[in-house]
């Protein structure tokens, strides 16, 4: 059985704006590509649009001008999409797969995107020459797991917004220690997209001191 990709969503021309052709694009090359690089499941492609592309851009509100991290960006969820939504936020994509590395160099490239470059490393040994203003990930590891991964990249008043699922209140109560051994402080729960797309985002945003 062949899946046919997603219909483009009407609400995705509003929340891209005049990015929106970029969006289109990336989503076909995804739809094409993504599946035969591993990059999505074989289930993907009739959802690929709300549950993933327009799931991610829903973040694009909460960055801010400066240097943001995507850690294990994989496909380019969120980083590559945030990208094409922010051209004025410049972004660090970071990721220890070679195969996924030339995937989103290539798409850089293709959709003429001058605010992302790709960093191949793993969270964990990274030297940046500054630190970063934000960092996000999306299905990468529990909260607990994550935070002493990203915290240490970024500048003291930066922030962590990271995509979870519908357990992120928990995972927060889990990550108590982490929390406290990091110095995070206004860690919350944002919930993004209600009456907009079929599934909301959530996202947990922190502050590092």
């Amino acid at each position: 059985m062949t899946l046919s990709l997603e219909a483009e969503p009407a609400v995705a021309a509003e929340l891209f704006g005049d990015r929106i052709d970029a969006a289109r694009d990336f989503t076909r090359h995804l739809a094409e590509q993504g599946e035969e690089l591993g990059l999505i499941g074989p289930l993907e492609l009739p959802r690929l649009w709300s549950r993933h592309i327009l799931n991610c851009v829903l973040v694009a509100p909460l960055l801010r001008p400066g240097r943001v991290g995507d850690v294990g960006s994989g496909a380019g969820l969120p980083g590559l999409v945030l990208a094409i939504a922010r051209p004025d936020v410049s972004f660090v994509l970071i990721e220890p797969m070679e195969r996924r590395v030339a995937w989103l160099t290539g798409q850089i490239e293709a959709l003429g995107l001058t605010n992302a470059t790709v960093l191949r490393a793993r969270a964990e040994d990274i030297r940046l020459d500054a630190p970063l203003d934000q960092v996000t990930a999306r299905a990468v590891s529990a909260l607990k797991t994550l935070i002493p991964l990203t915290a240490p990249l970024l500048r003291p008043g930066g922030e962590l917004v990271v995509m979870k699922g519908a357990g992120a209140a928990g995972e927060i109560a889990n990550a108590a220690k982490a929390i406290a051994r990091f110095r995070l402080r206004n860690v919350e729960v944002l919930t993004l997209g209600e009456g907009v797309l079929p599934d909301v985002t959530r996202v947990i945003r922190a502050t590092v001191d």
